[in-house]
């Protein structure tokens, strides 16, 4: 069975937020017309305490975009964005929540990032999703959403490392290409046996 997993589309990441996505929201209505075609949608949500680790404002000198090494690896320091309970956390308006069977809030914890809608940026901590997609038997995976060369592009790749199909349908993806992330993500997402459609 199918499933559409439907990243981030939250206000921050639009034109306005806080982390906006250049054309992040011109991919609602399309998102919107492929959720009739599965058998099941999940939507993720950033969703980050104030003290998280990943804000550059947390980082005394620390510039937005820069990166820092973290106990789990590398991390990119981010603007303040997608915060617990604030404006720019919520879905875009637009988009279809009410047909959602799922909804993953990943990056809640404040040490560490969640890129990816299976792990936290270790690798190792699971989200849970993994589990509840194999108990409904949804085992071919479609992706969408923000931003193509990170958080899609994680969880596409940890899909198909789960033993998951996966498909990534570009044209309903818009990408933050930070120095030249969006063609390493497409490079890493077919070596690890993604589908890009």
């Amino acid at each position: 069975m199918r499933a559409l997993i439907v990243i981030d589309m939250q206000v921050d990441f639009c034109p306005g937020g806080a982390l906006a996505v250049a054309g992040g929201d011109e991919i609602v209505g399309a998102i919107n017309d492929l959720m009739p075609d599965f058998d099941a949608v999940v939507l993720t949500q950033d969703w980050h305490p104030a003290d998280h680790a990943s804000f550059a404002d947390n980082h005394p000198r620390a510039e937005a975009f820069s990166t820092v090494q973290m106990p789990y690896g590398p991390q990119v320091l981010w603007p303040r964005h997608c915060v617990i309970g604030s404006a720019g956390a919520v879905f875009h308006p637009a988009l279809a929540t009410d047909v959602a069977d799922l909804v993953i809030r990943k990056g809640f914890r404040p040490g560490i990032d969640s890129y990816s809608a299976f792990f936290d940026n270790d690798h190792a901590t699971p989200t849970g999703l993994a589990g509840y997609l194999r108990d409904r038997g949804l085992d071919d995976l479609t992706f969408v959403g923000l931003a193509h060369d990170f958080c899609v592009a994680w969880s596409a790749i940890d899909a198909a490392r789960l033993g998951f199909a996966a498909t990534v349908i570009e044209d309903a993806t818009r990408a933050i290409d930070l120095n030249g992330s969006r063609a390493a993500a497409r490079d890493d997402m077919r070596a690890a046996g993604v589908s890009l459609a």
